[in-house]
């Protein structure tokens, strides 16, 4: 089972928490006027003339008149202020384990309670949670939880950590921030995937609070991000720059997508700087392209690219490569750089076995960067 088939089953799936579904309208959709009833001011923005506002919390700093909403669809301006309209809105609270992120350097194995919401700052054609991301407050169905509410299904459950993914967490980063920030003070990890196109302001702010973050770093090529996700590249590459230099663990994905973002140049470019500019040690994910949304005309990742491209990682100097949504392949597991022992055996997202003691290779004690138990910082 893809990523993709776990969203879509937990649509129904995560109803079963019993949670009040006050405010849908007869088809299970939030009302318009609910939403905005239940609006939540938001951060990072500055106010302007006319009852205008200037958004400050990603890469595309809209600025919005009274009545209006941002690219985004959720930060709506009101009487000259912005407020976001998920707020307390999750679309749906699922549990999966950790390596479904992927996040495969902290607590390998545990149960992850992952948190989202309606839309995204981005357009991908190639989207496999379009379902989700192409929906206004309005357009999804969601439950009501506060923040310290979703704490507490997290300690209910049995999660050790608690992720911000699916939809673009940047979409509602101040549910995001709240739900961090009471969950550190519980013990729980904070984890969030993103896109990485959050200013860094609002992201040195966020960072304070987060353990781990997965990044999508879609392509080195600033044509693909303009034309396949209405995006631009240098933002995520400054994202992956602060995360470093804040001292939060860091993981990259890349969804190799067939014709559009596999050449092997291209690849090995991405990879020296990595590399160069973020360590060797970052863990780096190549994940296999399903054909979805936009993208149905073009076919699976062959494996060979796949392949191709860990070796292209490997052969930098980058030690930590794996290969995604192809089960049963080596790629999925962890290997110790210095004796090259298997030190965690994964198939897909299940943890077989793992050999890291305190952080450590368990054959030769090398170093394995990561978070290894829930009393590290």
């Amino acid at each position: 089972m893809n990523r993709r088939d776990f969203c879509r089953k937990s649509i129904l799936g995560s109803l079963v928490f019993g949670a009040s579904l006050l405010g849908l309208d007869r088809l299970g959709r939030l009302s318009p006027a609910y939403a905005r009833s239940q609006a939540k001011e938001a951060r990072h923005y500055q106010k302007l003339e006319d009852r205008k506002v200037w958004c400050q919390l990603c890469f595309r700093r809209c600025i919005i008149t009274e009545g209006g909403r941002g690219f985004c669809r959720v930060r709506e301006n009101r009487g000259g202020k912005l407020y976001s309209l998920v707020y307390g809105k999750p679309g749906g609270l699922q549990i999966d384990p950790i390596e479904l992120e992927p996040m495969y350097h902290m607590l390998p194995g545990h149960r992850n309670l992952c948190v989202y919401t309606a839309s995204c700052n981005f357009r991908c054609r190639h989207c496999h949670n379009w379902h989700i991301t192409t929906q206004s407050p309005e357009g999804l169905r969601s439950m009501n939880y506060s923040p310290e509410e979703v704490v507490q299904e997290t300690i209910r459950r049995g999660c050790k950590s608690i992720s911000h993914s699916i939809n673009e967490p940047t979409i509602f980063y101040e549910y995001m921030y709240d739900i961090a920030k009471l969950a550190r003070a519980k013990g729980i990890k904070n984890l969030f995937h993103t896109n990485g196109a959050m200013r860094p302001e609002p992201l040195r702010v966020l960072l304070k609070y987060m353990d781990g973050v997965t990044v999508d770093l879609k392509a080195f090529d600033k044509k693909f991000y303009r034309k396949i996700s209405s995006a631009k590249l240098e933002p995520v590459l400054k994202t992956l720059k602060i995360i470093r230099e804040e001292g939060v663990h860091l993981e990259i994905v890349n969804l190799i997508i067939p014709t559009l973002n596999d050449e092997l140049d291209k690849i090995k470019e991405m990879c020296n700087w990595i590399g160069d500019n973020l360590g060797e040690d970052v863990p780096l994910h190549f994940t296999r392209f399903f054909p979805a949304y936009k993208l149905t005309n073009l076919p699976y990742t062959p494996v060979k690219t796949l392949e191709a491209a860990r070796s292209t990682g490997q052969k930098v100097g980058l030690k930590y490569v794996y290969i995604g949504n192809l089960p049963g392949h080596e790629g999925n597991n962890t290997y110790c750089p210095q004796c090259k022992t298997r030190l965690i055996h994964r198939i897909h997202f299940i943890v077989m076995s793992s050999n890291i003691k305190g952080g450590r290779c368990g054959f030769c004690e090398y170093k394995i960067p990561g978070i290894w138990d829930l009393e590290e910082p």
